[in-house]
Order: structure tokens, then sequence, then C-alpha cells
């Protein structure tokens, strides 16, 4: 970790307005689809309408003669230019011990097609109409194969086979803790409670669906526009390991993201055909995808499924824990697909807790659907789903408060720094003090009455409570920035993370301004260019604590060089230079030199540095949320009607922009516990391939959300003493909200559904209880 001077500061605690805002909402923001055509060609790609089948023949004669159309591609062009392939971490075993195997990722199918909307064919041309109109014309024979689409039903024997060298479909396993141990004390325990329990898969959305560009410049380098929240290893993939080229041809330009939420990470198919195509016709290409795009042929997330089950003694103390898992990867996998169940998981399952006894089992496996990748959160918001659903589960089954029983297990302050049962260090934390303030900012004792006043109007009434902690930091605990000084009076920070909504922008310009004394409109943030910095990027809330630290550090280093340069213009030593609002002043006289002029000294008129940020480790924001749901027992409509949080991000540079975070996770959240949900059939075809099948939360179903930060446990881990916060909210939410859902139909004898709980499916569980209740 890096120390830094205690006299410096990072503007932190400060609720700036976000500088972006003005530009973002009045119409000038640099999206990909803002630049201007410049006479660039139009792709257009031709998906498969089938979840697995042969590829018998493609005949693109017709096509090819159609007006404005300049060329078509397929999978066997593609192979006799020898692209390469999507990689994947193949770093896992199969359950027989044999190294994990997946099919490869090509940029368009070659003989079989394994998901419908799976990349076939490319047509190019001089409109993306005349593309369009092409692709149509194109005829492409299928052998239709069997498919498998459920993750639990591709383990059994004799199910449809998605990748020959894994003819189980399982690609990895592992497992953790004591198998033996944890059976003993299930044996033991005065009480067991099991849940079978599903996060189901979702669709990642953002404002603005994916598009690229690509285009060759003067000096024969490729420039890739793509929308990248990790710019630097979407160029490393894309000319190591797709064009086999060497990386420095290929700059990545990404200008501003309407939104990533992780679906952004990755390199895919259609940016890798778009920049082959460039290169192939020495042309600019565009693809611009229209929603259903990313709905078929973008990656999905969560789709989790489990059985987990606590053992406990009479006070409510968990014994031992045991989770079975299966997590989907879809057909291919992407950058993060296995690492998702089998590691970030289980790195939070056991949550706040001292649940030293555990017996995790995961398998990550295909089906002949998208792939699944990184989506808000990343595996943790599945692993506390069970965690939480179980302690509400045991609370309601022994009759406990269920703050109580989460007390009876949280994580001491004097067991801290803890190390939890996969092996991962909680450096900071004060669980049953969030939950009690938590408590008390909800009003946790007015329950009885609101729940007594909505009776009266014919609704069922109930409140949810999680305790949740998040892993955050991608496992990349060092980011690179350079910092300048330029003789036009302004400071410019160029940063391989990537904003995307955060307010990155706002945040470094806090702490540079706050750091180096010079005014927030004297400061330009530089993100996604290549050619300027290459970070790691912008995942698993890193921006912050990992990025900002890096910030930190440049802005340390740059008055360190600063006063060197000085201390040789003024003619005295170092030690007498003192900086202070971009002077350079010997102490004691009145003889002083600027930043500014220093740097029009310097070669390039302009005084730089190259820094790096290094933190010891993740981060572990964590919190409280409660809320409270009403239910219309006639329509089976439930509605989130109370919502508080408080939340451990440590140090909040700027609490606004945390808040903010938060907020939209907890949005995100309603949405994956009461309306989200992809849905295919037996053979494959997307049933919700739009957002008229597939719902996401409207403005008014999102109650007023109360955040309230709490800074008593910093993190010790990195100097700023932040904790990451971009996906808080969506680990806290689809729990919180499930267990209000679920107590508020705990009186009708209904202990277990499954998410997205629709008013179709408490509607009939309503009518299933009472008529239990009648002929009982």
């Amino acid at each position: 970790m890096n120390i830094l001077p205690g006299n410096l500061r990072f503007g932190a605690g400060q609720p700036v307005k976000r500088l972006e805002d003005q530009r973002l909402l009045t119409g000038k923001g640099q999206f990909i689809d803002d630049k201007p055509e410049d006479g660039a060609l139009w792709l257009h790609v031709l998906r498969s309408p089938h979840a697995h089948a042969k590829i018998i023949s493609i005949d693109t004669g017709a096509a090819a003669s159609m007006p404005g159309v300049t060329a078509i591609y397929t999978g066997a062009d593609l192979i006799k230019d020898d692209v390469g392939t999507i990689p994947t971490l193949s770093i896992f075993k199969r359950p027989d011990g044999k190294p994990m195997t997946v099919p490869p990722r090509r940029l368009l199918a070659h003989d079989v097609v394994r998901y419908t909307g799976e990349a076939v064919v490319a047509v190019v041309a001089s409109s993306r109409a005349e593309a369009q109109s092409a692709a149509e014309a194109i005829v492409v024979e299928y052998d239709v194969q069997p498919a498998v689409v459920d993750p639990v039903e591709a383990v059994k024997p004799g199910a449809p086979v998605v990748w020959p060298e894994a003819p189980d479909n399982i690609v990895g396993a592992m497992s953790y803790g004591d198998a033996a141990k944890v059976d003993e004390a299930f044996a033991k325990a005065a009480h067991t409670v099991e849940l079978d329990l599903v996060s189901q898969r979702l669709v990642p959305s953002a404002m603005e669906p994916r598009s690229t560009i690509a285009e060759i410049d003067k000096t024969g380098r490729l420039l890739l526009h793509v929308q990248s929240q990790t710019p630097a290893s979407t160029r490393d993939v894309l000319a190591e390991a797709v064009l086999k080229r060497p990386k420095d041809s290929v700059r990545v330009l990404v200008g501003d993201i309407g939104g990533g939420f992780g679906q952004k990470t990755n390199l895919y198919p259609e940016d890798g055909i778009v920049a082959y195509v460039a290169t192939k016709l020495n042309k600019k290409i565009r693809w611009r995808g229209d929603r259903t795009d990313e709905f078929v042929g973008g990656t999905h997330g969560r789709d989790l499924t489990s059985t987990a089950s606590f053992a406990l003694d009479e006070k409510g103390k968990v014994l031992a824990y045991r989770v079975k898992s299966i997590g989907c990867t879809g057909a291919y996998s992407s950058g993060a697909a296995n690492i998702i169940p089998l590691v970030l998981g289980p790195f939070v399952q056991t949550g706040v807790y001292d649940l030293p006894l555990v017996h995790f089992e995961v398998k990550s496996v295909m089906t002949h659907t998208a792939p699944v990748g990184a989506y808000r959160g990343a595996g943790r918001p599945e692993a506390v789903f069970i965690v939480e659903r179980l302690f509400d589960a045991a609370a309601r089954k022994i009759g406990m408060d269920p703050r109580a029983i989460r007390k009876a297990n949280y994580i001491k302050p004097g067991q801290l720094p803890y190390t939890n049962a996969v092996g991962q260090v909680y450096d900071s934390g004060a669980f049953a003090h969030m939950l009690d303030r938590a408590a008390k900012l909800a009003d946790w004792d007015g329950f009885v009455a609101r729940k007594k006043a909505a009776k009266k109007k014919g609704l069922l009434y109930g409140r949810g409570l999680t305790s949740y902690i998040e892993w955050t930091g991608g496992r990349a605990h060092t980011e690179k920035v350079s910092l300048h000084a330029t003789a036009q009076g302004r400071v410019v920070l160029h940063s391989g993370t990537m904003a995307m909504g955060q307010g990155l922008q706002t945040t470094y310009t806090q702490m540079i301004s706050d750091t180096l004394g010079i005014a927030m409109d004297k400061i330009d943030v530089v993100q996604g260019d290549t050619d300027l910095a290459m970070g790691f990027g912008s995942v698993g809330s890193r921006s912050l604590f990992v990025g900002g630290t890096a910030v930190a550090v440049s802005s340390n280093d740059l008055i360190q060089k600063a006063r060197e340069k000085a201390a040789n213009v003024l003619e005295t030593s170092i030690e007498d230079i003192e900086y202070q609002g971009g002077m350079l002043t010997v102490v004691g006289t009145d003889r002083r030199i600027s930043l500014f002029d220093l740097a029009e000294k310097e070669t390039g008129a302009r005084l730089s540095v190259d820094s790096e940020g290094e933190v010891d480790g993740p981060s572990w924001p964590n919190g409280t949320h409660i809320c409270e749901v009403e239910i219309d027992p006639e329509t089976g409509v439930s509605k989130v009607v109370r919502y508080t949080t408080v939340d451990d991000v440590g140090v909040a540079v700027n609490p606004m922009l945390v808040t903010g975070q938060i907020h939209g996770g907890v949005a995100q959240g309603i949405g994956q516990a009461l309306y989200e949900g992809v849905s295919y059939d037996a053979d494959g075809q997307l049933l919700t391939a739009s957002y008229q099948d597939y719902c996401i939360p409207r403005a008014d179903d999102v109650p007023p959300i109360v955040v309230t930060l709490d800074d008593s446990a910093p993190c010790r881990t990195n100097p700023l003493g932040a904790k990451g916060c971009g996906e808080s909210g969506a680990i806290g939410g689809p729990p919180c909200v499930t267990n209000g859902v679920m107590d508020a139909l705990a009186e009708l004898g209904i202990t277990q559904l499954n998410t997205p709980l629709t008013p179709q499916k408490i509607w009939k569980a309503i009518r299933d209880a009472k008529t239990s209740a009648q002929s009982a």
C-alpha cells in the first residue's frame, strides 16, 4: 500500500455536483453513435434462429448482388484468414480432474451454432438499411439438433451436449470446506433449515446499446472506437488473440458510455468482426446494436441454482453451513463466466457472519443459451442472497427476531481482521452497529402499526432485512495514471479506469483540486485512450479505492517533482521549497514560481509524472438494508413502500455520488426481486427478447430510498480509507426485498417462492395457500 504524507487532502466528504452532467444532459456527450458517418460502411450481423444446429450451407449469392453491398463474410472466411478466437481463462478443473474445456468463441459461428442469436454471417454495405436488407436474402441451411437450456437438466445423463469434450456439460468445479465435519454438525443440530434458491438469469439494461467503429489511420494503425470498461485488455485481446498483430498497432478509444454494469468488460464478437473488416477493406466500418441485439447477443447475468442449509443450535447460532450450486455459463465462457460462480460467490457466501464450518460445492455448466458474464456484483449478489434468505427462514422456523439471529452470528469487532471460511480477510467492519443504526432509522418499532394499517386496507404487509458484504477490486490491486501540468495553466490526468456513469470525472477532479489547490475548472480528466493510459480499468467497484489511490499518489508525485524543478530554478535546496495553491515558494521569502511556469520550461511545455497506486488487498463494503413491502392479495401485486440503508463505504470522497450509486443498485435489486427474469422455451428460443416481455422497474416502482453512510470503520488496505460502492445496492437489494415479500406471505403459510416474485406467481401462491387452508 502506498504511504502518503499525512498533510495531503483528497477531497474527502465533499458533495460536489457532477461535472459531467451539464454536458451529458444537454446532448453534448461523446457517445459512439454521435460520431459522424464520414463515408463509413455499415456492418450488420445475421444471427442464428436456432439454439443448437449444424450449419450445412450458407448461400450469399442473392445478397451479394443487392444494392450497396460491399462484402459478406462467414465463419469459413475468418478461419481462412487465420482470425483467432476470443479467449477465456482456463484455470479450473472438471470434476474428473481434467482441465476445463470450452468451445472456441469465434467471431462468426463455423460448423455449429450453440445458442439462438449467435452471429453467423456479417454483411457490409453502404448503409445500415442496405446491410439489413441483404442479410434477409441470405439462405442458411441448418440441421437442427436437440438443445438444453436449464443448467440443472444439463448435468443429467442423456442431456444434449453443448461441447463434445465436456459430455456432461460441466466446465469446472470447486469445493470449499470439510464435508464430513459439516455432516456431523447437521446430525447433532437442534434445528436445520433448507431452501432451494434461484438467482435467475438477468439481462443488463444499460441505456446505451453496444456499438463499434473501426478504421485504419494514416500510419496504418487500427483504431477501435468501442464501449469498454477495460480499454487496455480489450486492445490486447483484439490485437494478440483475434487479429494476431502487435499490441501497439491497435489503439482503443472509448468515449462516453451510457451504462456498463459489468456487461461491457469483454471484447464481443461484433467488435472483433468490425475490426477485422476494417483491416480487410481498409475502410471505416461501423456497427450499432439494436436493443434486441443486447437481449440475444450480449452477455446475461446471474443464473445460479442452489440448495442451501443451516444447522443451528437452540439459541440460533449456526453450527454448519452447506451449499450446492450450479452456475450457468451459457454456450460459451466469457472471461469471467466461470470465476463468478466458482470463486467470487464463495468469497462472500458466509456474509458478515462467523461461520467457519462450511461445505460449498459449485459447478459451472454449459447450456444452449447466450453467454453469462459479469453483471453488477458478479457472484456476490447470488451468494449474499443465499445466506440472507437462510437467516430469515431460520429465524421464522425457530421463532427468533431476524435481528437477534443475525446478532448471534455476526463477526465481532474483536475478531477483525477476520479470515472467513474460504480464506478471505475482512480488514474492517462494524456489523452489529450497522444493524442497530439501520433499525433505528427505519423505525423498526413502528412496523407493527404500519402492518395493522395495511391490513385494514386489505393488504398483506411485510418487512425485509439484509446485512450484506461485498468483495471489491477485481483482483487487480494496482493502477497506473499520468498527471500533467501544462503551460496553458491546466492540469491533465490520464487514467486507465473508465467512466460509465459513476462520476469519476468529478471525484478525480475533486481529489486533484484539493491536493494541488487548483480550481476544478482548470482540471481535465482523460480516460479511454490506450495510447495515453494502460491501467486495468473499471470492474469490481475498484475505480475509486484503487484508481483513486493512483490519483492521490500522482498528485503527491507532481508536487515533489515540481519542488525539485523549482529548487533548481530558484537556486535553493528542495527542503526550502514550499508548495501551495499552484505556487512554489522559497520559505520565508517572496521568491516563487508557479507550477505552470515550470511546465513551460519542460519538453512539450508540460511537467509530467507517471505514477502507480497500490493497495494491500480488496475492500469490503458492507451494510444493512431494511425495507417494507405491501401486497394486494387480490392481484398479487407487491410494492416496496419504504427502503432504508446504512452503508459502510469507508471514507466517501463524494457522499452524494455514493448515495446515487446505492440508489441505482437498489433499483436493480428491486428489479431482480420482483420483475426481471430471462425465459427460454425448451427449444432455446428467447421468450423475453424485448421490454415488451422483459420487465424492468419504472420510476414509480422504486420508493424513496433513505441512504445513510457510516464511516466508523475505514478501510485499512488503501491510503484513502475508501471502500468500493458501485455494486453494494445490487447486492443488498434482492434479498432484502425478497425477505420482505416472504415476510408478508408468511402469515398464509407460504415459505418459499423463487424470484422474480411476479404478481402471477404471488397470486397463485396465495390462492393455493387459501385452498389448502380450507381443505385442511
